[in-house]
């Protein structure tokens, strides 16, 4: 297997012009009417930042301009990954989550302290948790605002009915990893904006360690089956790597998670399919050069061709969050979020790409 980069990377969302030009977790998606749409979380100053807004940019020629970013989820909260997932004939679905306004007082930062002393603990217990809106004329507008009890960077999947499914990791008002509460689970999502619980992976142990599992992203496969790539890291270990799981009966039951990578071989991942037919998983690598992966599927999921470089940035860790879209030409198109230079804040990207079985 072989990556062939087309071109260069390119920019999706920065604000070069303010303090507030920091972008990061974003989701890429084609659109019912053709066009794609990007969502991130964005005019952010920081990687915790209390100002972060969900946001959302399109474009209609296939990625070579995108309009400017507007807000889609902005709570008083911390509006973090964002996930964007069209359904049906005009649905889409939009989702982000926050976090606690003690825990973005870990920044002391004054001017962001002076922001948080602002809210009204009803205003945080209205806004916190797993967010998300509906859209039923393909991303125009967007309804109210609802929650779900789980959460993951890229949204639900859309099942062979038409519902949507959200395998994500319980939700964590303070974003810290609680042995025995946390966990993947899996959960309808109603049109009226309720949830029900459907089914729980399996925890795992790596070596003597439960990692952290988080961060999934889920996949309908040909044969019905639901194929689920994991994020799993552990705080003092080498351990940053992706797991994957499956569900044979609509995710009510799951098989334990088994590592398809290197315990430190890069997360979270995004699962799409080619027109060719072949299954491909982009991840970010946090290691040295650090940059963003591929890894391909040519017997639904048994196997992998992992560690394909699709991106490399060589200036550090704070990158990843990879999605991929199909172009009209049979390309792709993966955008991500980095740091492009050492004093530089995150932005969003995209690199064009293809590949080829040949060496």
């Amino acid at each position: 297997m072989k990556i062939i980069p087309i071109g260069t990377p390119e920019i999706v969302m920065s604000n070069p012009m303010s303090k507030h030009n920091y972008f990061g977790w974003p989701t890429v998606a084609r659109l019912q009417n053709g066009k794609i749409a990007v969502a991130a979380s964005g005019f952010r100053r920081r990687h915790v930042c209390p100002f972060g807004k969900a946001v959302i940019s399109y474009s209609e020629n296939e990625g070579k301009t995108y309009t400017l970013p507007a807000p889609v989820i902005d709570t008083v909260l911390d509006d973090r990954d964002a996930g964007i997932v069209p359904f049906g004939e005009t649905g889409v679905i939009f989702t982000s989550f926050n976090n606690t306004v003690e825990f973005q007082r870990k920044s002391k930062r004054p001017f962001d302290v002076a922001y948080l002393d602002l809210i009204r603990p009803e205003e945080e217990e209205e806004a916190l948790g797993s967010t998300f809106r509906i859209s039923h004329d393909c991303g125009v507008t967007f309804g109210p605002l609802h929650k779900c009890p789980v959460t993951s960077p890229h949204g639900p999947l859309v099942l062979a009915d038409g519902s949507l499914l959200w395998v994500g990791r319980t939700f964590s008002p303070s974003n810290i990893h609680r042995k025995g509460i946390d966990g993947i689970h899996a959960y309808k999502i109603n049109m009226d904006g309720t949830t029900e619980f459907v089914g729980k992976v399996p925890s795992i142990m790596e070596g003597d360690v439960e990692p952290l599992l988080c961060e999934p992203h889920a996949i309908l496969l040909k044969d019905g089956r639901i194929l689920t790539h994991i994020r799993a890291h552990a705080a003092g270990t080498d351990i940053f790597t992706t797991y994957q799981s499956e569900s044979s009966d609509g995710g009510k039951t799951w098989t334990v998670p088994v590592r398809i990578l290197d315990r430190s071989g890069g997360a979270p991942a995004h699962l799409m399919y080619h027109s060719s037919g072949v299954l491909i998983s982009v991840y970010g690598y946090r290691n040295e050069p650090y940059g963003v992966r591929a890894m391909f599927s040519f017997d639904e999921g048994k196997t992998w061709d992992t560690d394909h470089d699709i991106y490399i940035n060589g200036v550090g860790p704070d990158l990843g969050y990879p999605s991929t879209v199909e172009l009209k030409d049979g390309t792709l198109l993966t955008v991500f979020y980095a740091r492009p230079f050492e004093e530089s804040p995150a932005i969003v990207m995209q690199q064009r790409w293809t590949f080829t079985t040949e060496e």
